[in-house]
Protein backbone atom coordinates (compact mmCIF):
# COMPACT_ATOMS: atom_id res chain seq x y z
CA UNK A 1 0.00 0.00 0.00
CA UNK A 2 2.86 2.27 1.19
CA UNK A 3 4.12 1.81 -2.59
CA UNK A 4 1.14 2.56 -4.36
CA UNK A 5 0.67 5.99 -2.22
CA UNK A 6 4.17 6.72 -3.17
CA UNK A 7 3.58 6.20 -6.96
CA UNK A 8 0.34 7.96 -7.09
CA UNK A 9 2.10 10.60 -5.11
CA UNK A 10 5.01 11.04 -7.24
CA UNK A 11 3.06 11.49 -10.43
CA UNK A 12 1.25 14.30 -9.07
CA UNK A 13 4.08 15.28 -7.59
CA UNK A 14 5.80 15.70 -11.19
CA UNK A 15 2.84 17.16 -13.00
CA UNK A 16 2.47 20.22 -10.29
CA UNK A 17 5.83 20.84 -10.71
CA UNK A 18 6.03 21.08 -14.59
CA UNK A 19 2.65 21.82 -15.15
CA UNK A 20 0.54 25.34 -14.90
CA UNK A 21 -0.76 25.71 -12.16
CA UNK A 22 -3.47 27.80 -13.04
CA UNK A 23 -5.24 26.09 -15.23
CA UNK A 24 -9.06 24.59 -14.16
CA UNK A 25 -8.75 20.87 -12.41
CA UNK A 26 -11.23 18.23 -13.51
CA UNK A 27 -12.01 16.28 -11.16
CA UNK A 28 -12.63 12.45 -12.03
CA UNK A 29 -15.11 10.18 -11.01
CA UNK A 30 -13.06 7.86 -8.15
CA UNK A 31 -15.33 5.23 -8.82
CA UNK A 32 -13.77 4.24 -12.06
CA UNK A 33 -10.77 2.53 -11.08
CA UNK A 34 -11.84 -0.89 -12.93
CA UNK A 35 -10.34 -3.59 -10.70
CA UNK A 36 -8.56 -1.30 -8.24
CA UNK A 37 -8.36 -3.00 -4.73
CA UNK A 38 -10.17 -0.47 -2.20
CA UNK A 39 -6.92 0.06 -0.40
CA UNK A 40 -5.44 1.56 -4.06
CA UNK A 41 -8.37 3.75 -4.50
CA UNK A 42 -7.90 5.34 -1.06
CA UNK A 43 -4.60 5.94 -1.76
CA UNK A 44 -5.22 7.29 -5.08
CA UNK A 45 -8.33 10.15 -3.09
CA UNK A 46 -5.85 11.17 -0.66
CA UNK A 47 -2.40 12.02 -2.78
CA UNK A 48 -3.59 14.88 -4.31
CA UNK A 49 -4.38 16.89 -1.00
CA UNK A 50 -0.69 15.49 -0.15
CA UNK A 51 0.73 16.40 -3.15
CA UNK A 52 0.10 20.11 -2.99
CA UNK A 53 2.56 20.55 -0.66
CA UNK A 54 5.84 20.31 -2.04
CA UNK A 55 4.96 23.28 -5.11
CA UNK A 56 3.86 25.39 -1.72
CA UNK A 57 7.04 24.97 -0.08
CA UNK A 58 8.91 26.11 -3.54
CA UNK A 59 11.48 28.77 -2.51
CA UNK A 60 9.03 31.38 -4.86
CA UNK A 61 6.20 30.75 -2.91
CA UNK A 62 4.97 29.93 0.92
CA UNK A 63 8.59 30.52 1.94
CA UNK A 64 8.96 34.00 0.21
CA UNK A 65 5.57 35.37 2.11
CA UNK A 66 7.25 34.14 5.29
CA UNK A 67 10.92 35.01 4.99
CA UNK A 68 11.61 37.43 2.66
CA UNK A 69 8.99 39.91 3.75
CA UNK A 70 10.58 39.73 7.30
CA UNK A 71 14.12 40.88 8.67
CA UNK A 72 15.77 37.12 8.13
CA UNK A 73 15.65 36.88 4.30
CA UNK A 74 16.34 40.06 1.68
CA UNK A 75 16.80 39.39 -1.79
CA UNK A 76 18.19 42.52 -3.75
CA UNK A 77 18.52 42.78 -8.01
CA UNK A 78 21.66 40.73 -8.24
CA UNK A 79 24.62 42.16 -9.91
CA UNK A 80 21.92 44.06 -11.83
CA UNK A 81 20.52 41.40 -13.46
CA UNK A 82 19.92 38.50 -11.47
CA UNK A 83 16.53 38.18 -9.28
CA UNK A 84 15.40 41.16 -10.55
CA UNK A 85 11.77 40.17 -11.60
CA UNK A 86 9.98 43.29 -11.86
CA UNK A 87 10.96 44.35 -7.66
CA UNK A 88 8.73 41.29 -6.49
CA UNK A 89 11.52 40.61 -4.18
CA UNK A 90 11.98 43.79 -3.26
CA UNK A 91 8.32 44.70 -2.82
CA UNK A 92 7.72 41.81 -0.57
CA UNK A 93 10.88 43.04 1.72
CA UNK A 94 10.22 46.21 2.09
CA UNK A 95 5.87 45.85 2.71
CA UNK A 96 5.36 47.64 -0.83
CA UNK A 97 3.50 44.75 -2.11
CA UNK A 98 0.32 44.81 -4.07
CA UNK A 99 -2.96 42.42 -5.26
CA UNK A 100 -1.03 41.87 -8.41
CA UNK A 101 1.99 40.50 -6.94
CA UNK A 102 2.63 37.03 -8.44
CA UNK A 103 4.18 35.09 -5.72
CA UNK A 104 1.40 35.87 -3.84
CA UNK A 105 -1.12 35.13 -6.26
CA UNK A 106 1.16 31.54 -6.68
CA UNK A 107 0.73 31.36 -3.11
CA UNK A 108 -2.83 31.97 -2.71
CA UNK A 109 -3.01 29.49 -5.64
CA UNK A 110 -1.41 26.55 -4.26
CA UNK A 111 -3.15 26.77 -1.07
CA UNK A 112 -6.68 27.00 -2.65
CA UNK A 113 -6.00 23.72 -4.57
CA UNK A 114 -4.91 21.79 -1.56
CA UNK A 115 -8.20 22.76 0.25
CA UNK A 116 -10.25 21.90 -2.57
CA UNK A 117 -8.40 18.65 -3.08
CA UNK A 118 -8.80 17.66 -0.01
CA UNK A 119 -12.51 18.41 0.22
CA UNK A 120 -12.60 16.57 -3.30
CA UNK A 121 -10.67 13.84 -0.72
CA UNK A 122 -13.20 13.79 1.64
CA UNK A 123 -16.28 13.06 -0.37
CA UNK A 124 -14.14 10.58 -2.42
CA UNK A 125 -13.06 8.60 0.93
CA UNK A 126 -16.34 8.73 3.03
CA UNK A 127 -18.43 5.88 1.45
CA UNK A 128 -15.53 3.66 1.45
CA UNK A 129 -14.57 4.69 4.88
CA UNK A 130 -17.65 2.65 6.27
CA UNK A 131 -16.41 -0.63 5.41
CA UNK A 132 -12.51 -0.03 4.73
CA UNK A 133 -10.15 0.73 7.40
CA UNK A 134 -7.28 2.45 5.47
CA UNK A 135 -10.32 4.88 3.45
CA UNK A 136 -11.23 5.57 7.32
CA UNK A 137 -7.54 6.78 8.04
CA UNK A 138 -7.18 8.83 5.14
CA UNK A 139 -10.57 10.68 5.27
CA UNK A 140 -9.51 11.44 8.71
CA UNK A 141 -6.02 13.09 7.25
CA UNK A 142 -8.14 14.82 4.27
CA UNK A 143 -9.78 16.92 7.00
CA UNK A 144 -7.21 17.25 8.47
CA UNK A 145 -5.18 18.62 5.68
CA UNK A 146 -8.14 20.94 4.85
CA UNK A 147 -7.10 22.36 8.35
CA UNK A 148 -3.55 23.01 7.68
CA UNK A 149 -4.71 24.43 4.53
CA UNK A 150 -7.49 26.51 5.79
CA UNK A 151 -5.07 28.41 9.01
CA UNK A 152 -2.41 28.73 6.79
CA UNK A 153 -4.92 31.04 4.45
CA UNK A 154 -6.25 32.22 7.53
CA UNK A 155 -2.36 33.49 8.80
CA UNK A 156 -1.96 34.45 5.58
CA UNK A 157 -5.04 36.04 4.23
CA UNK A 158 -7.37 36.63 6.97
CA UNK A 159 -9.48 34.33 5.93
CA UNK A 160 -10.72 30.60 5.42
CA UNK A 161 -13.19 28.67 2.41
CA UNK A 162 -15.58 26.43 3.91
CA UNK A 163 -17.90 23.81 1.90
CA UNK A 164 -18.50 20.11 2.67
CA UNK A 165 -18.87 19.47 -1.25
CA UNK A 166 -17.31 20.09 -3.96
CA UNK A 167 -20.00 21.64 -6.26
CA UNK A 168 -20.63 23.81 -3.51
CA UNK A 169 -20.09 27.60 -3.40
CA UNK A 170 -17.69 27.96 0.06
CA UNK A 171 -18.66 30.27 2.75
CA UNK A 172 -16.19 32.87 3.28
CA UNK A 173 -14.75 32.41 7.40
CA UNK A 174 -12.89 35.16 9.04
CA UNK A 175 -11.73 36.14 12.92
CA UNK A 176 -12.82 33.84 15.84
CA UNK A 177 -15.18 31.85 13.76
CA UNK A 178 -12.40 30.80 11.55
CA UNK A 179 -10.53 29.57 14.84
CA UNK A 180 -13.05 27.32 16.24
CA UNK A 181 -13.97 26.02 12.58
CA UNK A 182 -10.20 24.83 12.44
CA UNK A 183 -10.11 24.18 15.77
CA UNK A 184 -13.28 21.69 15.71
CA UNK A 185 -11.87 20.21 12.44
CA UNK A 186 -8.61 18.95 13.86
CA UNK A 187 -10.38 18.33 17.75
CA UNK A 188 -12.25 16.04 15.75
CA UNK A 189 -9.86 13.72 14.11
CA UNK A 190 -7.56 13.26 16.66
CA UNK A 191 -8.64 9.94 17.64
CA UNK A 192 -9.17 8.93 13.93
CA UNK A 193 -5.38 9.09 12.48
CA UNK A 194 -2.17 6.91 13.38
CA UNK A 195 0.55 7.68 15.30
CA UNK A 196 3.04 6.35 13.74
CA UNK A 197 2.44 6.95 10.09
CA UNK A 198 5.52 9.14 10.05
CA UNK A 199 5.97 12.88 9.36
CA UNK A 200 4.85 13.26 5.64
CA UNK A 201 1.32 12.14 6.77
CA UNK A 202 -1.20 13.90 9.61
CA UNK A 203 -0.59 12.06 12.42
CA UNK A 204 -2.13 12.20 15.91
CA UNK A 205 1.11 14.77 16.75
CA UNK A 206 0.56 16.92 13.89
CA UNK A 207 -2.80 17.17 14.86
CA UNK A 208 -1.98 17.91 18.53
CA UNK A 209 1.22 20.06 17.13
CA UNK A 210 -1.56 22.24 14.83
CA UNK A 211 -3.94 23.19 17.55
CA UNK A 212 -0.92 24.26 19.69
CA UNK A 213 -0.12 26.39 16.77
CA UNK A 214 -3.53 27.56 16.21
CA UNK A 215 -4.33 28.74 20.06
CA UNK A 216 -0.88 30.19 20.52
CA UNK A 217 -1.85 32.74 16.91
CA UNK A 218 -5.53 32.75 17.75
CA UNK A 219 -5.97 36.22 19.17
CA UNK A 220 -3.83 37.55 15.90
CA UNK A 221 -5.92 35.82 14.06
CA UNK A 222 -9.42 37.30 15.50
CA UNK A 223 -7.67 40.64 15.96
CA UNK A 224 -5.04 40.73 13.02
CA UNK A 225 -4.57 44.48 13.49
CA UNK A 226 -5.14 45.11 17.59
CA UNK A 227 -2.84 46.70 18.79
CA UNK A 228 -2.17 44.74 21.70
CA UNK A 229 -3.15 41.00 21.04
CA UNK A 230 -5.46 39.51 23.63
CA UNK A 231 -3.58 36.31 24.29
CA UNK A 232 -6.71 34.45 26.01
CA UNK A 233 -5.73 32.31 29.63
CA UNK A 234 -7.72 29.75 27.73
CA UNK A 235 -6.09 29.68 24.74
CA UNK A 236 -2.22 28.80 26.32
CA UNK A 237 -4.03 26.53 28.61
CA UNK A 238 -4.99 24.74 25.27
CA UNK A 239 -1.45 25.18 23.81
CA UNK A 240 0.41 23.81 27.13
CA UNK A 241 -2.14 20.50 27.05
CA UNK A 242 -1.41 19.64 23.43
CA UNK A 243 2.35 20.53 23.64
CA UNK A 244 1.92 18.64 27.04
CA UNK A 245 0.52 15.32 25.30
CA UNK A 246 3.40 15.31 22.10
CA UNK A 247 6.32 15.89 24.98
CA UNK A 248 4.62 13.23 27.18
CA UNK A 249 4.02 10.90 24.27
CA UNK A 250 7.71 9.65 24.24
CA UNK A 251 7.42 9.13 20.35
CA UNK A 252 9.39 12.26 19.65
CA UNK A 253 13.23 13.05 20.49
CA UNK A 254 15.72 16.35 19.92
CA UNK A 255 18.22 15.76 17.33
CA UNK A 256 21.85 15.36 19.06
CA UNK A 257 23.18 17.56 15.57
CA UNK A 258 20.99 19.88 14.65
CA UNK A 259 21.73 19.92 11.01
CA UNK A 260 20.88 16.39 10.96
CA UNK A 261 17.35 17.33 11.28
CA UNK A 262 17.84 18.70 7.46
CA UNK A 263 19.57 16.25 6.18
CA UNK A 264 18.74 14.08 3.30
CA UNK A 265 17.96 10.94 5.32
CA UNK A 266 15.76 13.59 7.60
CA UNK A 267 12.81 10.99 6.61
CA UNK A 268 13.73 8.97 10.13
CA UNK A 269 14.89 11.83 12.26
CA UNK A 270 12.77 11.65 15.48
CA UNK A 271 12.34 15.40 15.82
CA UNK A 272 10.13 15.64 12.91
CA UNK A 273 5.91 15.79 13.45
CA UNK A 274 4.92 16.95 10.02
CA UNK A 275 7.01 17.59 6.83
CA UNK A 276 6.51 17.63 2.92
CA UNK A 277 7.89 14.36 2.34
CA UNK A 278 10.17 14.34 -0.22
CA UNK A 279 12.44 11.34 -0.19
CA UNK A 280 13.81 10.52 -4.26
CA UNK A 281 11.32 8.77 -5.17
CA UNK A 282 8.49 11.50 -4.56
CA UNK A 283 10.62 13.69 -6.80
CA UNK A 284 11.37 16.58 -4.54
CA UNK A 285 13.29 19.61 -5.17
CA UNK A 286 16.18 21.21 -3.75
CA UNK A 287 14.89 25.24 -4.19
CA UNK A 288 15.73 25.37 -0.81
CA UNK A 289 19.51 24.06 -0.64
CA UNK A 290 20.24 26.17 -3.54
CA UNK A 291 18.65 29.44 -2.96
CA UNK A 292 20.67 31.32 -1.18
CA UNK A 293 23.83 29.46 -2.37
CA UNK A 294 26.67 31.27 -4.39
CA UNK A 295 26.09 30.42 -8.07
CA UNK A 296 29.86 29.57 -7.88
CA UNK A 297 29.83 26.96 -5.63
CA UNK A 298 29.35 23.13 -6.89
CA UNK A 299 28.25 21.16 -3.48
CA UNK A 300 28.53 18.14 -5.68
CA UNK A 301 31.50 16.74 -7.05
CA UNK A 302 28.87 14.22 -9.08
CA UNK A 303 27.28 16.83 -10.77
CA UNK A 304 28.97 19.66 -12.55
CA UNK A 305 25.92 21.80 -13.29
CA UNK A 306 24.75 21.65 -9.89
CA UNK A 307 25.40 24.90 -8.44
CA UNK A 308 23.73 27.80 -5.97
CA UNK A 309 21.97 30.65 -7.30
CA UNK A 310 23.15 33.60 -5.52
CA UNK A 311 19.38 34.23 -4.10
CA UNK A 312 18.96 35.87 -0.97
CA UNK A 313 20.92 36.35 2.13
CA UNK A 314 19.92 37.16 6.07
CA UNK A 315 19.77 41.27 6.92
CA UNK A 316 22.58 42.47 8.86
CA UNK A 317 19.74 43.14 11.39
CA UNK A 318 19.38 39.33 12.22
CA UNK A 319 23.15 38.21 12.30
CA UNK A 320 23.78 41.33 14.80
CA UNK A 321 21.11 39.12 16.88
CA UNK A 322 23.40 36.20 17.16
CA UNK A 323 26.69 39.09 17.94
CA UNK A 324 24.54 40.33 21.01
CA UNK A 325 23.73 37.21 22.41
CA UNK A 326 27.49 36.26 22.28
CA UNK A 327 29.34 39.19 22.44
CA UNK A 328 32.99 38.75 21.73
CA UNK A 329 32.68 34.90 21.27
CA UNK A 330 31.53 34.22 17.43
CA UNK A 331 28.59 32.31 17.30
CA UNK A 332 30.12 29.39 15.27
CA UNK A 333 32.12 28.47 18.13
CA UNK A 334 28.94 29.12 20.66
CA UNK A 335 25.82 27.77 19.35
CA UNK A 336 26.05 24.69 16.97
CA UNK A 337 22.69 26.12 14.82
CA UNK A 338 24.70 28.67 13.50
CA UNK A 339 27.16 26.81 11.62
CA UNK A 340 28.36 23.19 10.95
CA UNK A 341 31.96 23.00 8.75
CA UNK A 342 32.02 20.16 6.82
CA UNK A 343 34.39 20.96 3.95
CA UNK A 344 37.93 21.47 6.52
CA UNK A 345 40.98 22.57 3.89
CA UNK A 346 43.67 19.91 3.57
CA UNK A 347 47.21 21.39 3.71
CA UNK A 348 47.55 19.62 -0.17
CA UNK A 349 44.13 21.19 -0.79
CA UNK A 350 42.83 17.61 -2.49
CA UNK A 351 39.79 15.93 -1.55
CA UNK A 352 38.49 12.70 -2.23
CA UNK A 353 34.77 12.72 -3.40
CA UNK A 354 33.29 10.51 -1.31
CA UNK A 355 34.78 13.29 1.49
CA UNK A 356 33.62 16.42 -0.17
CA UNK A 357 30.81 18.18 2.00
CA UNK A 358 29.47 22.05 1.91
CA UNK A 359 29.34 23.59 4.83
CA UNK A 360 26.04 24.07 6.78
CA UNK A 361 24.38 26.99 8.53
CA UNK A 362 24.95 30.48 8.08
CA UNK A 363 27.84 31.26 5.56
CA UNK A 364 30.09 34.33 5.84
CA UNK A 365 33.35 35.43 4.24
CA UNK A 366 35.32 33.25 1.60
CA UNK A 367 34.07 30.12 0.73
CA UNK A 368 36.14 27.26 -0.98
CA UNK A 369 35.02 24.49 -2.84
CA UNK A 370 35.42 22.70 -6.15
CA UNK A 371 37.04 24.53 -8.93
CA UNK A 372 36.06 24.65 -12.46
CA UNK A 373 36.77 27.01 -15.99
CA UNK A 374 33.10 26.98 -17.05
CA UNK A 375 30.17 26.53 -15.80
CA UNK A 376 29.14 22.31 -16.44
CA UNK A 377 32.71 21.75 -17.46
CA UNK A 378 34.10 18.77 -14.77
CA UNK A 379 36.09 19.79 -11.66
CA UNK A 380 39.75 20.01 -11.36
CA UNK A 381 41.44 16.86 -10.29
CA UNK A 382 44.73 16.43 -8.15
CA UNK A 383 47.57 14.89 -9.53
CA UNK A 384 47.14 11.98 -8.37
CA UNK A 385 44.24 11.97 -10.64
CA UNK A 386 41.67 10.76 -8.23
CA UNK A 387 41.37 13.78 -5.79
CA UNK A 388 39.62 16.72 -6.26
CA UNK A 389 41.42 20.49 -5.90
CA UNK A 390 39.29 22.40 -3.75
CA UNK A 391 40.34 26.22 -3.75
CA UNK A 392 38.86 30.01 -2.77
CA UNK A 393 35.78 30.34 -5.23
CA UNK A 394 35.77 33.38 -7.81
CA UNK A 395 32.79 34.37 -9.45
CA UNK A 396 33.59 31.92 -12.79
CA UNK A 397 29.55 32.18 -13.51
CA UNK A 398 30.24 35.73 -13.79
CA UNK A 399 31.04 38.42 -15.96
CA UNK A 400 34.25 38.98 -13.77
CA UNK A 401 35.78 36.12 -13.03
CA UNK A 402 38.98 36.87 -11.03
CA UNK A 403 35.92 38.55 -8.22
CA UNK A 404 36.32 36.62 -5.01
CA UNK A 405 33.57 34.50 -3.62
CA UNK A 406 33.58 36.35 -0.71
CA UNK A 407 30.36 37.09 1.62
CA UNK A 408 29.68 39.85 3.80
CA UNK A 409 27.59 41.15 5.61
CA UNK A 410 26.50 44.20 3.83
CA UNK A 411 23.80 43.81 2.04
CA UNK A 412 21.09 46.15 0.78
CA UNK A 413 19.23 47.37 -2.77
CA UNK A 414 22.30 49.64 -3.55
CA UNK A 415 24.32 49.02 -6.52
CA UNK A 416 27.43 48.33 -3.87
CA UNK A 417 24.89 46.16 -1.92
CA UNK A 418 23.52 43.78 -4.56
CA UNK A 419 26.54 42.21 -5.53
CA UNK A 420 26.67 38.18 -6.23
CA UNK A 421 28.94 37.89 -2.73
CA UNK A 422 27.30 40.62 -0.36
CA UNK A 423 24.96 39.04 2.44
CA UNK A 424 25.67 35.98 4.70
CA UNK A 425 24.05 32.81 2.80
CA UNK A 426 22.37 29.85 4.62
CA UNK A 427 22.52 26.77 4.00
CA UNK A 428 20.17 24.48 5.97
CA UNK A 429 18.74 21.96 4.10
CA UNK A 430 21.83 19.25 2.67
CA UNK A 431 22.02 19.74 -0.66
CA UNK A 432 21.11 17.36 -2.56
CA UNK A 433 23.46 14.64 -4.14
CA UNK A 434 20.97 13.41 -6.26
CA UNK A 435 20.33 16.77 -7.55
CA UNK A 436 21.89 16.94 -11.53
CA UNK A 437 21.19 20.72 -11.29
CA UNK A 438 20.87 21.84 -8.00
CA UNK A 439 16.89 22.32 -8.19
CA UNK A 440 15.67 19.11 -8.56
CA UNK A 441 15.76 15.69 -6.40
CA UNK A 442 15.55 16.99 -3.38
CA UNK A 443 16.17 14.35 -0.55
CA UNK A 444 15.31 16.43 2.20
CA UNK A 445 11.47 16.12 3.87
CA UNK A 446 11.04 19.86 4.51
CA UNK A 447 9.84 20.97 7.77
CA UNK A 448 6.59 21.80 8.80
CA UNK A 449 6.65 21.24 12.59
CA UNK A 450 9.42 20.02 14.89
CA UNK A 451 9.79 18.98 18.53
CA UNK A 452 11.53 22.00 19.43
CA UNK A 453 8.84 24.35 18.38
CA UNK A 454 6.35 22.02 20.52
CA UNK A 455 9.02 23.25 23.53
CA UNK A 456 9.06 26.52 22.10
CA UNK A 457 5.45 27.41 22.18
CA UNK A 458 5.17 26.02 25.24
CA UNK A 459 7.36 28.35 27.08
CA UNK A 460 5.67 31.24 25.12
CA UNK A 461 2.59 29.92 26.56
CA UNK A 462 3.52 29.66 29.92
CA UNK A 463 5.19 33.27 29.96
CA UNK A 464 1.50 34.59 28.42
CA UNK A 465 -0.62 33.00 30.66
CA UNK A 466 1.33 33.52 34.49
CA UNK A 467 4.60 35.00 33.39
CA UNK A 468 6.07 31.42 34.01
CA UNK A 469 9.83 32.49 33.81
CA UNK A 470 11.06 29.15 35.18
CA UNK A 471 9.02 27.01 33.79
CA UNK A 472 9.43 28.80 30.17
CA UNK A 473 13.58 28.87 30.84
CA UNK A 474 13.25 24.51 31.76
CA UNK A 475 11.82 24.82 28.25
CA UNK A 476 13.95 26.85 26.15
CA UNK A 477 17.12 25.05 28.08
CA UNK A 478 15.83 21.63 27.39
CA UNK A 479 16.12 22.72 23.37
CA UNK A 480 19.46 24.16 23.87
CA UNK A 481 21.06 21.62 25.77
CA UNK A 482 19.78 18.95 23.76
CA UNK A 483 22.62 19.75 20.62
CA UNK A 484 25.61 18.53 22.07
CA UNK A 485 26.69 16.61 18.59
CA UNK A 486 29.48 19.33 18.48
CA UNK A 487 29.58 22.13 20.59
CA UNK A 488 26.69 23.10 23.09
CA UNK A 489 25.29 26.39 23.53
CA UNK A 490 25.06 27.65 27.22
CA UNK A 491 21.94 27.53 28.81
CA UNK A 492 20.73 30.83 29.49
CA UNK A 493 19.72 32.42 33.16
CA UNK A 494 16.75 34.48 32.69
CA UNK A 495 13.51 34.59 30.45
CA UNK A 496 11.18 36.91 28.89
CA UNK A 497 9.22 37.42 25.51
CA UNK A 498 11.88 39.30 23.84
CA UNK A 499 14.50 36.67 24.63
CA UNK A 500 12.28 34.02 23.50
CA UNK A 501 11.76 35.83 20.03
CA UNK A 502 15.31 35.95 19.99
CA UNK A 503 15.53 32.15 20.61
CA UNK A 504 12.91 31.33 18.16
CA UNK A 505 15.34 33.15 15.58
CA UNK A 506 17.99 31.24 16.37
CA UNK A 507 15.91 28.06 16.34
CA UNK A 508 13.75 28.25 13.00
CA UNK A 509 15.69 30.97 10.90
CA UNK A 510 14.38 29.90 7.45
CA UNK A 511 11.74 27.80 8.77
CA UNK A 512 8.91 29.59 7.57
CA UNK A 513 7.73 30.84 10.40
CA UNK A 514 9.28 34.19 10.62
CA UNK A 515 6.51 36.51 9.82
CA UNK A 516 3.93 34.99 11.87
CA UNK A 517 6.62 35.07 14.89
CA UNK A 518 6.93 38.57 14.26
CA UNK A 519 3.52 39.75 13.84
CA UNK A 520 2.94 38.03 17.08
CA UNK A 521 5.45 39.68 19.19
CA UNK A 522 4.51 42.76 17.74
CA UNK A 523 7.71 42.96 15.04
CA UNK A 524 6.09 43.15 12.20
CA UNK A 525 5.77 46.95 12.20
CA UNK A 526 9.42 47.05 12.93
CA UNK A 527 12.78 48.71 10.77
CA UNK A 528 15.43 46.58 9.58
CA UNK A 529 17.74 46.86 6.63
CA UNK A 530 16.01 48.26 3.54
CA UNK A 531 12.23 48.05 5.12
CA UNK A 532 10.97 51.09 7.29
CA UNK A 533 7.12 50.93 6.53
CA UNK A 534 5.04 50.37 9.44
CA UNK A 535 1.28 49.83 8.48
CA UNK A 536 -0.51 47.25 10.65
CA UNK A 537 -2.33 46.53 7.25
CA UNK A 538 0.68 44.63 6.13
CA UNK A 539 -0.05 41.57 8.22
CA UNK A 540 -2.43 40.43 5.89
CA UNK A 541 -1.62 39.47 2.36
CA UNK A 542 -4.23 41.33 -0.02
CA UNK A 543 -6.32 39.10 -2.05
CA UNK A 544 -5.20 38.34 -5.63
CA UNK A 545 -7.13 40.79 -7.29
CA UNK A 546 -7.88 37.70 -10.10
CA UNK A 547 -9.22 36.14 -7.66
CA UNK A 548 -11.38 39.00 -6.67
CA UNK A 549 -12.40 39.39 -10.32
CA UNK A 550 -12.67 35.86 -10.88
CA UNK A 551 -15.46 35.84 -8.35
CA UNK A 552 -17.26 39.15 -9.73
CA UNK A 553 -20.34 37.51 -10.94
CA UNK A 554 -20.94 36.96 -6.87
CA UNK A 555 -20.77 40.99 -5.66
CA UNK A 556 -19.67 41.02 -2.24
CA UNK A 557 -18.32 37.43 -1.79
CA UNK A 558 -14.59 38.14 -1.91
CA UNK A 559 -13.73 41.46 -0.11
CA UNK A 560 -10.47 42.85 -0.37
CA UNK A 561 -8.29 42.95 2.50
CA UNK A 562 -8.29 46.79 4.20
CA UNK A 563 -5.76 49.00 3.26
CA UNK A 564 -4.95 47.24 -0.69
Amino acid sequence: MKNKFILVFTLLTTLMQFGCSDLEEEVLDESLTGGATMDAVADGSISPAYAVLPNLFLHTSYFTLQEISTDEAILPYRGGTDWGDNGIFIDMHRHTYSSSHIRIKDTWGSITQGISRSVTAINALAPLAETNPTAKIYLAEARGLRAYYSMLSLDLFGLIFVKENPTEVSTIVRGNDAVEYIAKELVSIENEVTTTAGPGRITKGAVWGLLARLHLNAAVYRQPYATNFDFKSEDMDKVISYTDKIITSGQYNLSSEYFEIFDDENHTNKELIFAVDQRAELNGHNRLAYFSLSGDMFPSPAFPRANGTDGPAITPDFYQTWVSAYGAKDPATADPRFFKENLRIPADSCIAAKDFEVNRGILRGQQYGLITTANGQPFARCADGVGYKISKLRNITRSDKTKLVNHTQFIDFTAAGSGYSTGYRVLKYEFSKKSDTGRNKGDADIVIMRLADIYMMRAEAKLRKSNDMGGALADVNVVRASRTARIAAPALTSMTLDLLYRERGFEFYWETLRRTDMIRFGKYEGTWTEKTDSNVQKRLFPIPQSAIDGASDKPGYLVQNAGY
